[in-house]
């Protein structure tokens, strides 16, 4: 390791004036003051040096409890703490940390206003990775930026936490709540968000989706909180079901459009299915084959190709035609005004679905009877509520989810949706980064 001299950096005392002057403005540790600056040759590369000293006569701040204390003496090592690189070059303050003789915690180092506790980062650098890992995984930000994994998730981690202490929970009108599957072997995460015209954001996430989870919700949202809400939005999962009329029973709770829709999807790929099975073991032309997509999405986003396709196969008296033209009809419940209208096409459906002898469309006829009140909230809630909601958020978590392989643990996993869907606060910064 070797010290010397550039024109930036120390050609002249002029220009270290001018850098220090520069330095102790932008960086505002009132309490310290930055000495000098050199540019130390390491075999990794160059690294800027700040060297920080305390103010004279200035009384240390005990680590513990934040009080001003008498200095009791000098550690016996210099710390390095890392900050926002300089041209890629790494920047690096250096100070030896005191020791304060405190009344009420006895002997402790000293805290500083550039970092927390222990950590080699720098509060300010913490920010600045926080904001690149919105953008890129949290490996890409290491290796960018040259700190380990770990580095990024704590600052992610301090990120996430500043952001939660700091937001306001106040004036939340309707809420969505759904579960996600963050690892393969059914390991669900329960999450809560709002979806307030105007406002859309993560608000709570918890392990499993059972009862208990969304409990744990509501006690941190608080009564007063909870008897605001007027719009609730869920899947069909009892356990969301259940707490959400024991807690919120004032709140129009809606049945989410997608997942009932979804759910219609699924019994005409079950239907789709057994009739290739069937159709196989008979011997015919296995027409269903490759057409899966065909019935299961909507006509208007089928290409000119698939619609040509699917015209052909219309032709066919197959259930799984027959299912999917009951979809397609279905997709009229939604554009009604009036509850009233909208129960009754929904009756006449469920009708015509249990008589169609096609067990899976009966299954979701049983489901749509028995959700009924919670179906026609959608119409009660006058258009309150944007249908596409739910869906995107679902699309957004999915979209992490696939960035996030690697992720191990659920504590992970949580941050990095804090982070990136929960719309968090930040702190007044005297230069920002993005």
């Amino acid at each position: 390791m070797k010290v010397f001299s550039t024109h930036i950096f120390a050609t002249s005392t002029t220009h270290q004036m001018h850098l220090k002057t520069i330095l102790n403005r932008v960086t505002e540790y009132k309490p310290f003051v930055v000495e000098h600056v050199v540019l130390v040759e390491h075999d990794t590369g160059p690294t800027i040096e700040i060297s920080m000293r305390a103010r004279e006569n200035g009384q240390p701040t005990c680590s513990k409890c934040g009080d001003r204390c008498a200095g009791y003496d000098a550690a016996p090592t210099v710390r390095h703490f890392e900050f926002i690189p300089l041209w890629m070059i790494p920047v690096v303050l250096v100070y030896t940390m005191r020791r304060v003789q405190c009344p009420r915690c006895g002997v402790k180092v000293e805290s500083v206003p550039w970092a927390e506790g222990k950590s080699r980062l720098t509060t300010a650098y913490k920010w600045f990775l926080a904001g690149w890992a919105r953008r890129m995984s949290w490996k890409e930000v290491g290796v960018s930026f040259r700190v380990s994994w770990d580095h990024v998730y704590n600052s992610v981690k301090h990120a996430v936490s500043w952001g939660l202490s700091h937001r306001s929970l106040d004036d939340i009108e309707s809420i969505g709540v759904d579960e996600i599957q963050w690892q393969k072997g059914h390991k669900y995460q329960t999450v809560v968000y709002q979806i307030d015209e105007g406002r859309k954001r993560l608000l709570w996430v918890g392990p499993d989706r059972t009862a208990k989870t969304l409990l744990r919700f509501f006690r941190s949202l608080g009564k007063d909180r909870t008897e605001n809400l007027q719009f609730v939005c869920s899947d069909r999962w009892q356990a969301y079901l259940k707490v959400i009329a024991k807690k919120a029973p004032q709140a129009i709770h809606i049945l989410d459009r997608f997942h009932v829709m979804q759910k219609m999807s699924k019994a005409i790929d079950k239907v789709r299915a057994a009739e290739v099975k069937q159709m196989l073991a008979d011997g015919y032309e296995p027409l269903l084959i490759g057409c899966r997509w065909l019935l299961l999405k909507r006509r208007e986003n089928l290409s000119d190709n698939q619609a040509a396709k699917l015209k052909d196969l219309l032709q066919y008296n197959l259930k799984s035609v027959r299912s999917h033209l009951m979809k397609e009809d279905f997709q009229r419940f939604w554009t009604y005004t009036y509850p009233a209208w909208a129960g009754k096409f929904l009756d006449e459906w469920c009708t015509r679905a249990m008589r169609s002898r096609i067990e899976p469309m009966q299954a979701m006829a049983r489901t749509l009877r028995n959700k009924r009140e919670l179906l026609l909230n959608w119409f009660r809630a006058d258009g309150q509520l944007s249908s596409g909601v739910v869906e995107g958020f679902n699309n957004k978590l999915k979209l992490i989810t696939r960035k996030s392989y690697g992720f191990r643990t659920q504590n992970a996993y949580e941050t990095v949706l804090y982070h990136n869907l929960a719309d968090l606060p930040m702190p007044n910064f005297t230069h920002c980064f993005f």
